[in-house]
């Protein structure tokens, strides 16, 4: 830009606050995620440099809750080229398409989505790049992952939203979905040739509908650097936040840690890819594997799963009871009444699913039960947080998939806890690029859990908290980036033979130092011819 083109006194401003007063000034969420897409076009350096000041107000509007909305009217509010579209009619040329990105050779991380489930909002098509371009920005945010090494991809694969058909600004190609053999053709071809493209990228699998994201995660977990964030980065960190609320609620009770019992509302990609990461809290307080699942009840909207029902579909199967055949359950009160389970996990998408009835059903087992409705965004959460407090007394030990701010309750301020998968999953990207690892183990996940529970500051204890706060999420990533690195060298999975020199305080440093800041911001005046 010429430099005559600032205003004389330009320099003598603070362009930053002047930036964050014109997005506080937007009356709308989407207007102010609007803007801050435009900023991020503009200047990037002055976006990321506000957003790491202003997270914890930032984030619900880059990603989740506002996230969701920019999805859904993506096609409408579209203003430049952000991510890179591969299309099902690019099928026989990915490469190609693949290879149009610009710096690709510095391509170190991509989350892909190819619009079939975005949160809960359902099939979105094409609009569902907005959600890979969030959760960039928050690996850039949490865990100082350079943003030319990121790479937000959307597959457009058609749609089976007729509204989205039927709109003359629709965004993606206008057809159904594919069928399960051309799919999983055009997904073989991707994979290679992102390998081709881009040999160092690891690639996170985003918002895949509930089938596909079970298939995919396994069909190439062992070939290719992947993994998938809503079972995989789900999972860990409400393992995390489930440790330390198993232990705030043990410590009431008196229960031993392998004596809880967990019921899922939701039985999807998220709900069975978190039953299967809880499985680990089970199996080290010492329980086996088989102890360990049956621990863990799930529902769905037929009533709790059991293995007699007919055409259980295949990843239900896993946690389905063999130890009930009396006639069928459905109303979560009595399933709460058979079960009698110590905590309530939410991932149905289902608002209000968990009524008053359904709270007091939970205090009456437990002086402190855990609930956590995780559906997001908060128009699909199963319950609020000004709710959970009352009705339980303030006894619930709570956290949420969105965001809630802290209240006041008989003169006692409470304050909620999220599972946020920002907690994890750019720890996660991190150590798997700087360990250079083959493969995301399930052990590296497991890690990342723990080393994110352990990170609570004595404060934070003393306040009751399950998850830390957000505010410092650079040192929570580093925390699990070093844990993933480590468990990447004990699998032999490392390609980094340099960090297995390091003690372990060198090793932290180095993470830290390879955090990417954004330059100081340097403005200055300009002669004015």
């Amino acid at each position: 830009m010429a430099s005559t083109r600032f205003p004389p006194h330009f320099a003598q401003t603070d362009h930053r606050q002047r930036s964050l007063n014109q997005m506080r000034s937007k009356q709308l969420s989407l207007e102010k995620y609007i803007y801050l897409n435009g900023l991020k076009g503009r200047d990037s350096n002055l976006f990321y440099d506000i957003l790491l000041e202003n997270m914890q107000e930032m984030i619900p509007i880059l990603y989740t809750p506002t996230v969701g909305e920019a999805c859904v009217n993506y096609s409408h509010i579209w203003r430049r080229p952000e991510g890179l579209y591969v299309s099902i009619q690019d099928k026989g040329r990915i490469r190609d398409v693949l290879a149009t990105w610009p710096n690709f050779n510095d391509g170190r991380i991509a989350v892909v989505t190819d619009g079939s489930r975005i949160l809960g909002l359902g099939d979105l098509g094409a609009n569902g790049l907005p959600i890979s371009l969030g959760k960039l920005d928050l690996y850039i945010a949490g865990a100082g992952i350079k943003p030319s090494s990121t790479v937000p991809i959307c597959l457009d694969l058609g749609t089976n939203t007729q509204r989205y058909l039927d709109d003359p600004l629709y965004i993606g190609v206008r057809r159904p979905r594919p069928l399960a053999a051309e799919m999983d053709e055009f997904m073989d071809e991707f994979m290679e040739a992102m390998k081709e493209v881009f040999p160092t990228l690891l690639v996170q699998f985003e918002d895949f509908s509930t089938d596909n994201a079970f298939k995919y995660l396994e069909r190439y977990r062992h070939q290719y650097r992947v993994f998938n964030d809503d079972i995989q980065g789900t999972g860990s960190v409400i393992l995390s936040g489930f440790t330390n609320a198993a232990r705030l609620s043990s410590a009431a009770s008196g229960l031993p840690p392998s004596d809880h019992k967990i019921l899922f509302l939701g039985a999807g990609s998220a709900g069975i890819g978190v039953a299967k990461q809880l499985l680990s809290f089970f199996t080290l307080s010492g329980l086996s594997p088989e102890e360990a699942r049956s621990r863990i009840y799930t529902v769905d909207s037929k009533g709790l799963i059991t293995a007699n029902r007919k055409g259980l579909q295949e990843h239900k199967k896993f946690f389905a009871r063999t130890d009930y055949d009396g006639p069928a359950l459905t109303d979560l009160v009595d399933i709460i009444n058979h079960v009698k389970p110590t905590a309530l996990l939410g991932l149905s998408t289902i608002r209000n699913a968990f009524t008053e009835k359904v709270v007091k059903a939970m205090c009456a087992l437990n002086p402190r039960p855990i609930i956590f409705p995780l559906s997001n965004p908060v128009a699909l959460c199963e319950l609020d947080y000004q709710d959970a407090i009352e009705w339980s007394d303030g006894q619930v030990i709570f956290a949420s998939g969105s965001p809630y701010n802290p209240l006041s309750h008989n003169g006692v301020v409470y304050e909620p806890g999220q599972g946020n998968n920002m907690y994890i999953f750019p720890g996660i990207g991190l150590g798997a690029i700087l360990s250079r690892t083959r493969h995301v183990s399930d052990a590296m996940v497991e890690q990342a859990a723990i080393a994110l529970a352990n990170s609570l500051t004595e404060e934070e204890k003393a306040a009751e908290l399950v998850y830390p706060r957000l505010a410092r999420i650079r040192d929570i990533s580093a925390q699990v980036a070093f844990a993933v690195i480590r468990q990447a060298q004990k699998d032999k999975l490392d390609d980094n033979a340099y960090l297995r020199t390091l003690p372990d305080s060198d090793l932290l440093g180095l993470i830290h130092d390879k955090m990417w800041q954004p330059s100081a911001l340097q403005l200055r005046s300009f002669t004015r011819l």
